[in-house]
């Protein structure tokens, strides 16, 4: 390697210099792996309004749909709207492939949620953040 190269923090990345790294991953993924048949998925929820209050976003990699996002407005949860969203991603998942679904959620916000939707904990990182744990649930499609 050259004394040329430098490594420099980015605070805020541009989508540029975030898909540069992302394509350059990607295309190294699909060397080894095939084609990732990437897909991004999101639905919104809207108030009568039109503002967003809600919504859920997704990516497909291979036959896996990875459940990034998950959030309602707190004055318009529990009316079964993050039911709603979860059933049409995975459904838009399975059309598009998905045979398989995974994500991650603290143990404050939402893991009983999603067990109660057939979701398995499959790992945990305890004391992350401080207190809590991160579970990481996957489910058949």
């Amino acid at each position: 390697m050259s004394d040329e190269y430098e490594i420099a923090l980015v605070e805020n990345p541009e989508s540029s210099v975030h898909g540069i790294i992302e394509r350059g991953l990607t295309d190294f993924n699909q060397q080894q792996a095939g084609d990732v048949h990437y897909r991004r998925i999101c639905f919104a929820l809207y108030a009568p309004d039109h503002e967003i209050v809600g919504g859920i976003l997704g990516e497909i990699h291979w036959n896996w749909l990875f459940i990034e996002l998950l959030w309602i407005r707190e004055d318009t949860r529990h009316h079964g709207y993050g039911h709603r969203l979860l059933v049409s991603i995975e459904e838009e998942g399975r059309r598009r492939g998905a045979q398989m679904a995974f994500l991650d959620t603290f143990s404050f916000q939402a893991p009983e949620f999603y067990k109660r939707h057939g979701y398995r904990v499959y790992g945990e990182l305890k004391d992350f953040p401080p207190g809590h744990q991160r579970l990481y649930l996957t489910k058949e499609l």
